[in-house]
């Protein structure tokens, strides 16, 4: 049998994209609480996180900035997006949130500082993953922001980040420029 080279990079890209997820689960997290939520986004999934995209850009004034951003994504094989529930951890001293206590940063609706920490860990890990089998990547608040929109990580989710990946000559995720008015 053989396989042309853009089957080839279609199976090795989904098979990348599933170990991101892994890698993102398995990286370290903070007092051992894991809020961490992945999911791969492919075919005409990917078109609608694209589209809602430019939409969150003609609505919040951003529109060149996330049009450039959901062409890329458009150019990809698969966005991995890797995302968070806020809750914390109920410990004693801290105050990295800037409240007395845990129970105060949840009355006050607080961020755990842990919960951010841990997401940059896992993208971190996940991108290290796509680096190391060479998938052209790049981390977008953007596609984040998409993903939340549409509710692709569930109700419970609080931030986003989305990754694609793709496999071209020259990676699509650089040397990016914002288009002149």
């Amino acid at each position: 049998m053989i396989y042309d080279s853009k089957t080839a990079e279609t199976q090795a890209l989904q098979d990348i994209a599933n170990k991101m997820c892994v890698a993102a689960r398995t990286a370290p997290k903070a007092h051992g609480t894991d809020h961490i939520l992945t999911c791969v986004i492919t075919g005409e999934d990917l078109l609608a996180v694209a589209d809602e995209m430019d939409r969150l850009g003609r609505e919040h004034d951003a529109e060149a900035l996330f049009s450039r951003d959901a062409r890329n994504v458009r150019d990809s094989e698969a966005l991995v997006a890797i995302g968070s529930i806020y809750s914390q951890r109920g410990l004693h001293f801290c105050q990295y949130c800037g409240f007395e206590s845990c129970a105060d940063c949840a009355k006050k609706g607080g961020v755990c500082v842990y919960d951010t920490v841990d997401l940059g860990i896992a993208l971190g890990s996940a991108v290290a993953i796509a680096a190391d089998f060479h998938a052209d990547n790049r981390i977008f608040y953007t596609a984040g922001k998409a993903v939340l929109s549409l509710g692709l990580l569930g109700k419970d989710a609080k931030i986003a980040f989305g990754i694609p990946i793709s496999a071209w000559g020259k990676s699509p995720y650089f040397d990016k420029r914002l288009p002149k008015k």
